[in-house]
């Protein structure tokens, strides 16, 4: 499914399951939330955070979709095409970045 797609199936779903949108204020509360279950799985399944039993079984996927669909809900109540904007941006870090990261002796 590409973006375009993906937007119009979050729109879909809003107008057949939601009342309505929630305003881009709480979506961004939302959205942060969200960011931050996905933040506590890296921390805790990756990083040096010892993992509660109650986090094994959560699923990092399922929360990245979480994050995906309200930034979905984000463009699509601000009229943001977001396979447009991203396709934009991609071209761009191709350009910028392309020497950068070949050249990071870090990276090595």
């Amino acid at each position: 499914m590409n973006i375009d797609n993906a937007q119009k199936a979050v729109d879909d779903w809003i107008k057949q399951h939601g009342v309505r949108y929630f305003n881009e204020l709480t979506n961004m509360a939302q959205l942060t939330e969200e960011v931050g279950e996905v933040a506590r799985i890296i921390a805790r399944r990756y990083g040096e955070q010892s993992e509660k039993e109650s986090d094994k079984f959560k699923d990092l996927g399922e929360e990245l979709a979480d994050v995906l669909f309200v930034v979905l809900c984000l463009a699509n109540q601000t009229g943001v095409d977001l396979q447009q904007a991203f396709d934009k941006k991609l071209d761009l870090k191709t350009k910028r970045d392309h020497d950068r990261h070949h050249n990071n002796k870090k990276l090595k």
